[in-house]
């Protein structure tokens, strides 16, 4: 009889609780496949963010308080609609999925593990992925050589239960009510949280958090010298990985990778940039402007 009804079963919907870059994924995902997707956000989510969910046209909704609020209603919800959320009742095959980020930097690297790998922290179910997708690579005989990698986390200061175990030498998360410009990383009680502050101390990494300030020199550090352009989540990273140098944690003669999550264009209110020169079309107007351009005849 329970084998009957689970094949009378039919998925309505599929949904998420989301600070951003989940909801982008689950909207364009369930848009492809013709399915109806709820998508749930804390309502004071980027704008822009938001945009790149509804384009999809998901529903989306916003709930009055934070992620914790919006995940804790997502779970209601599930247990009385025939829905599956990515994040709760599908859980397990989201979690999986953080895997593949692991499985690309060996590959990058040659089929080598990096020496440090440095994560940004919501819910700490990347970190503990990548771990073990690096170690699902080593017992397959992908790798040329045993993972030591070391995992280091990080969080922003105004969100960070992780660090704090880790900090505390610890796996037991002290939840935290976030308040930080980094709001794909404001989970308050992440649910991979025990995970990820084990792993980090296992292989004998560390945590470290940054400030709103941090965060937006950390974008804008990324952007001037690689060229690349992060959300607030890569900021994090970034100011994680300075401090992490400057501490002595880090080994400069090995391989480290930094995880870049998230671009620069869902998050443009986290950096403060000037606004361009208005000039005549004309030579002369450039050449006042910029002072010491060798002339041309």
């Amino acid at each position: 009889m329970a084998v009957n009804k689970a094949l009378e079963f039919k998925l309505e919907a599929v949904g998420c609780a989301s600070t951003g870059n989940l909801a982008n994924s689950v909207a364009a995902q369930a848009a492809a496949a013709g399915i109806a997707s709820y998508i749930l956000i804390p309502e004071s989510l980027e704008r822009s963010k938001i945009t790149a969910t509804q384009i999809y046209g998901a529903r989306v909704i916003a709930v009055r308080g934070n992620y914790d609020d919006v995940n804790r209603l997502c779970a209601q919800i599930a247990e009385r609609h025939p829905w599956g959320f990515v994040n709760v009742n599908l859980r397990p095959f989201y979690a999986e999925g953080s895997k593949t980020m692991g499985f690309e930097i060996a590959e990058q690297l040659g089929w080598r593990a990096p020496t440090s790998i440095i994560v940004p922290m919501a819910g700490g179910a990347l970190l503990s992925k990548i771990h073990k997708g690096l170690g699902e690579l080593e017992r397959v005989g992908l790798l040329k050589e045993p993972v030591k990698t070391k995992l280091y986390g990080a969080q922003a200061v105004g969100c960070n239960p992780i660090v704090d175990a880790v900090r505390r030498k610890s796996i037991d998360i002290r939840p935290v009510k976030p308040n930080t410009i980094a709001k794909s990383l404001a989970i308050g009680n992440p649910a991979d949280g025990y995970y990820a502050s084990g792993f980090i101390q296992s292989t004998g990494g560390w945590a470290d958090d940054a400030t709103d300030p941090e965060i937006s020199e950390g974008i804008s550090l990324l952007a001037e010298t690689q060229g690349i352009y992060t959300e607030t989540a890569g900021g994090v990273s970034i100011a994680v990985l300075k401090k992490l140098v400057d501490q002595g944690h880090i080994d400069r003669r090995g391989i480290t990778v930094v995880a870049i999550t998230g671009n620069g264009l869902k998050t443009p209110e986290a950096v403060a940039l000037n606004t361009p020169d208005a000039i005549d079309a004309k030579i002369e107007a450039f050449e006042r402007l910029v002072e010491g351009v060798a002339h041309v005849a």
